[in-house]
């Protein structure tokens, strides 16, 4: 069992930066995949990036790639997701994900091959 616990969102004006962090517990951070991924309102959850246990492969959506950064870690159990040049369309609730035992290298992109989740921490972002 792991927990998740996100934080580091908040308000900021078009074009700021946000950096969350999600600090996990439990199993040592090289047993888990991990994931970040965010809800709009009214919307459903959708994928922003993955990382690799040990942080060597990364896979990011279209709307996240020259924009967000996501780095692990896992001497500190935590993984950062750095956001820049932020968009209204930004705003949602982000989600930190991990994956168990997965195969080293792997990168999961589909929530539903996340087995622990987060929270959540809210990302508002003003025009």
């Amino acid at each position: 069992q792991v927990q998740l616990v996100e934080s580091g969102g908040g308000l900021v004006q078009a074009g700021g930066s946000l950096r969350l962090s999600c600090a996990t517990s439990g199993r040592t951070a090289t047993s888990y995949a991990m994931g970040w991924f965010r809800q709009a309102p009214g919307k459903a959850r959708e994928f922003v990036v993955g990382i690799s246990r040990i942080g060597g492969s990364t896979s990011y959506a279209d709307f996240a790639k020259g924009r967000f950064t996501i780095s692990r870690d896992n001497a500190k159990n935590t993984v950062y997701l750095q956001m820049n040049s932020l968009k209204p369309e930004d705003t949602a609730v982000y989600y930190c994900a991990a994956k168990g035992s997965p195969p080293w290298g792997r990168v999961f992109m589909n929530r539903d091959e996340y087995d622990y989740w987060g929270q959540g921490t809210q990302v508002t972002v003003s025009s």
